[in-house]
């Protein structure tokens, strides 16, 4: 979703898919272990925590089998060498995990086929009690809809295969106290696949500014998922949840984000406690990615740092030198002055 001060206009769509390349080259990747070792910060450090690896904009106004490659809300590890990307206008994209080239498309709808505005994504690969014709797992993906609120499971295909409660006061208003376009942003799944987590994107009506909600599910022995605990967070002041991760500890990485017209964006990676202990999650800034090398990166409109953009999706894709990988995606809203841009971040948690 936009972040709420943003104002848009829809840009003129390109027709044809432009290859996707190879992100922007940067220090070898071997760099960064050795100067952590030695207290230095890592090359093309954005903190002592966090350094940016690389970007790309290639999939920025490009089409695929005739769906428009933006709006992309969230990414989710696949099926070996793919990542699942979702976008908020209901389309689920594969894309190759080296180079972020499309290599599938399926449309997501409600219960009536209408479109979702989809935000939140979990590819549910090992605990998938679908089978194909040759007995392996097919692979479900459950979406999170930031419309009424709602988490649903699809099929690979695209199929909508059921729906999860959601409690009554985090239901959008009137029937709860949930803001309009500003409920479920994040969905992730803890290590092990028994806990999934839904970030709310904002306070529900009637609490602190800066108190953010999460909701659980715990999974029952049928593979379905019931009610659980729900706990709650604090933002920095003036910024919302666009998307949280589990880390392979099951702590989490939070991304906080705000908009002010004519400044730009401000974009915070948090790592918050693991969930279970008590109902707070608290919290430590891992980079303010304002902070990030440019490394040659353009803004279309005014930035703290043109590297930035409304980033709304992150995936843990893997471990290196003791740090995690993580890639994070910008939802450019079909907007003339905003760019989709995937970047590389390694990160130590």
């Amino acid at each position: 979703m936009r972040p709420r001060t943003l104002r848009t206009a829809l840009a003129t769509l390109t027709a044809g898919l432009v290859a996707a390349g190879c992100l922007t080259a940067v220090a070898p990747a071997t760099a960064a272990a050795p100067a952590a070792a030695q207290g230095r910060p890592p090359a093309n450090a954005c903190s002592p925590a966090v350094s940016l690896t690389g970007f790309t904009d290639a999939l920025d106004k490009t089409t695929y089998d005739g769906a428009y490659v933006g709006n992309l809300s969230a990414l989710a590890p696949d099926r070996r060498g793919s990542l699942a990307a979702l976008s908020d206008r209901s389309s689920l994209f594969r894309l190759d995990a080296r180079t972020l080239r499309p290599r599938g498309v399926v449309t997501l709808a409600d219960e009536s086929g209408a479109a979702l505005d989809a935000e939140g994504l979990v590819a549910d690969l090992p605990h998938s009690r679908l089978r194909s014709s040759g007995g392996t797992p097919t692979g479900t993906y459950l979406v999170s809809s930031e419309t009424e609120p709602s988490v649903r499971r699809y099929s690979g295909t695209g199929e909508l295969l059921g729906r999860l409660p959601v409690p009554d006061d985090l239901r959008t208003a009137p029937e709860g106290r949930g803001r309009a376009n500003g409920s479920f942003e994040g969905l992730t799944l803890l290590p092990g696949g028994r806990t999934l987590l839904a970030s709310m994107e904002y306070p529900l009506d009637g609490d602190p500014a800066d108190l953010v909600r999460i909701q659980s599910w715990q999974r029952t022995r049928h593979g379905d998922f019931r009610l659980g605990a729900q706990y709650t967070y604090r933002t920095d002041p003036g910024l919302g949840i666009s998307e949280v991760t589990a880390a392979p500890d099951g702590r989490l990485l939070v991304l906080e984000r705000g908009f002010t017209a004519g400044v730009g964006n401000t974009v915070r990676l948090q790592l918050a406690d693991r969930p279970g202990r008590g109902t707070v999650l608290h919290k430590r800034l891992l980079a303010d990615l304002a902070d990030c090398p440019a490394l040659g990166a353009s803004a279309k409109q005014p930035q703290p740092n043109p590297l930035l953009d409304n980033f709304e999706g992150m995936a843990v894709t893997g471990r290196s030198g003791g740090r995690l990988e993580v890639l994070v995606v910008s939802d450019d809203n079909q907007n003339a002055v905003q760019t989709t841009r995937f970047l590389r971040l390694r990160v130590r948690a």
